[in-house]
């Protein structure tokens, strides 16, 4: 992005979970991180693999008794979460939040992300209404709603009803395909990398199915 003229991004990650020993090999952790944690980890090698400044918060993503949402303000918000829960209080914190008078400060699409063992989907949705640019090739949408809207019946059947951790990475794997997460996140990462490089999306997400190697879009 930076080569192609973007001036960059600024990621903070939050994730108050320690490395464990089921997390090997599925997630790209070693042994000798075993303990730390996880956003520390992964912002620490990502900034010096590229030189970036992100931000790791060793914290759940929720309120604080500070300010309702200190350090939880972004243009783009990623939740990639294990629990239906966690994602329904991902978005209402975000749906909460006073929109900025400045558009940098201020929450405007959430990029769901969930899995079950052999499939999961990736959906974009919008804060509220983003003003759209007037086109006359296209019919532009200045509202995208959430999966909760949309998809919330067949989401809340395919969450693992089993919320005990694995404890070896034998068992972690019996729950989820060892390429179930880095695939649906290859596809996520390429929807990004489209909408800020062309500007436009003409889907908003996918449907994964890795059993059978199907991927199904969803159009906006």
């Amino acid at each position: 992005m930076i080569a192609l003229g973007h001036a960059g991004l600024q990621v903070n990650v939050f994730d108050d979970d320690i490395v464990q020993k089921a997390n090997l090999a599925r997630q790209l952790f070693t042994s000798q991180e075993i303990g730390l944690n996880k956003a520390v980890v992964l912002i620490n090698r990502i900034n010096r693999f590229f030189g970036t400044n992100w931000k790791a918060v060793p914290q759940r993503f929720e309120r604080t008794d500070k300010k309702p949402c200190e350090n939880r303000m972004a243009n783009i918000t990623v939740s990639c979460v294990d629990t239906v829960e966690s994602r329904i209080n991902i978005e209402a914190l975000l749906c909460s939040a006073e929109r900025k008078s400045a558009q940098r400060d201020s929450n405007l699409y959430l990029l769901d992300c969930g899995n079950s063992k052999e499939i999961g989907q990736v959906l974009l949705s919008t804060i509220g209404e983003i003003a759209q640019p007037e086109s006359k090739q296209f019919n532009t949408v200045g509202v995208l709603p959430s999966w909760r809207k949309e998809y919330s019946s067949l989401l809340e059947e395919s969450e693992d009803n089993d919320p005990t951790p694995s404890c070896s990475l034998a068992e972690a794997l019996e729950k989820q395909d060892l390429f179930i997460n880095s695939a649906l996140v290859n596809i996520g990462a390429s929807l990004l990398w489209k909408m800020f490089k062309e500007g436009m999306l003409m889907s908003r997400g996918f449907f994964l199915n890795l059993a059978d190697y199907r991927t199904q879009p969803i159009p906006i």
